[in-house]
């Protein structure tokens, strides 16, 4: 629980990682990639603060012991969501497994809450490890990597059939909150892949679910808010704008953080410290002193009030993953936005 000028904040990091990039996890044959990816990673820290940036040896594999400290005694993080992402192409033991992190969660109690992802090129034996992950570690979300490579293939659209089959197994185990990374590409990734078109499609069709936009379609960000704006159950995933931005492009933050308030509200807006690439220390702090700039160019954007970033940092999280908030840390005012699968006027 974080506190400044008398007022607390409950803090829930939407997107956390637990990962191994070192050399010894490579694929014969693949080293270009795996090396290339974590290095890629390795580059976007550099937009944090300087006394924040890591060594690469330390990044490629990270103890669970330094993860622990710089989340949740330094970091100011109540609760934080794994959100893996496979890559078993280039790591042979994946680069940020379900499996990695539900193990480090049974070991910190109370901490993390777990979400696995699925590739439904994958088929048949993928549909039933997908639901044997979500009832082993109790997963209320999925994260999505479309522009993951398996194979000769080189990505695959929520617009695909097989897609569709697993968003239907996501309804009918309760598994509500779908991420997807949507954003600023990673070497060796094709950047079409990432673009936000196949959200627009999937939200309309599974209003059941809730559609976490990471990294918001940047630097396509116009299409995102346009996007998200008409389909109720679209969430933005702050990571990479808080980590990425605020700090290395203020201007830019405040453009983003601008254009997402005015087209989809505080109740929308999901915070994610998108750790180990940057730490949340610095972000949580960063946020909650921000404020708008006095600049012509930003007049049509409102500042944020103390309410307001609270619910990004930490409660809109909670209610989409009923996590329970002590009561002297919610707000006062009902979120505008209705609960996914309620009906609206």
């Amino acid at each position: 629980m974080y506190e400044k000028d008398g007022e607390k904040y409950f803090v829930v990091d939407g997107h956390t990682h637990f990962w191994d990039a070192s050399p010894q996890n490579w694929v014969p044959g693949q080293e270009e990639y795996a090396k290339g990816w974590i290095e890629c990673f390795h580059a976007y820290q550099g937009l944090g603060p300087p006394d924040t940036h890591w060594p690469i040896d330390r990044f490629q594999k990270y103890s669970e012991e330094l993860m622990m400290h710089d989340l949740f005694e330094v970091g100011h993080v109540d609760k934080a969501i794994f959100q893996p992402t496979n890559l078993r192409q280039w790591y042979v033991d994946g680069f940020n497994t379900t499996e990695s992190d539900g193990a480090m969660a049974e070991r910190h109690p109370g901490r993390f809450l777990v979400n696995t992802t699925f590739d439904p090129r994958e088929g048949e034996a993928g549909m039933r490890a997908f639901e044997e992950r979500v009832k082993r570690y109790g997963c209320k979300g999925v994260k999505l990597y479309t522009a993951e490579w398996r194979g000769d293939s080189r990505g695959w659209s929520l617009k695909d059939p097989e897609a569709a089959r697993y968003l239907e197994k996501c309804e009918e185990l309760g598994v509500r909150n779908i991420h997807v990374h949507k954003g600023p590409t990673i070497w060796p990734l094709d950047k079409d892949a990432f673009d936000v078109s196949d959200i627009d499609y999937v939200a309309t069709n599974f209003q059941g679910l809730n559609f976490i936009v990471e990294h918001v379609g940047l630097p396509r960000i116009e299409d995102f808010c346009f996007m998200a704006t008409q389909e109720r159950n679209v969430y933005a995933g702050l990571a990479v704008v808080v980590g990425g931005l605020m700090h290395a492009r203020p201007k830019f933050f405040a453009k983003v953080m601008g254009e997402l308030m005015f087209w989809l509200g505080e109740d929308k807006l999901i915070f994610g410290a998108d750790y180990a690439i940057w730490e949340p220390k610095w972000q949580v702090e960063g946020f909650v002193d921000w404020t708008m700039p006095a600049d012509d160019e930003l007049s049509d954007f409102a500042p944020l009030t103390v309410v307001q970033k609270k619910k990004i940092l930490g409660l809109n999280a909670a209610r989409l993953y009923d996590i329970d908030v002590p009561a002297e840390l919610r707000v006062e005012d009902a979120p505008v936005v209705e609960p996914v699968g309620v009906p609206g006027p």
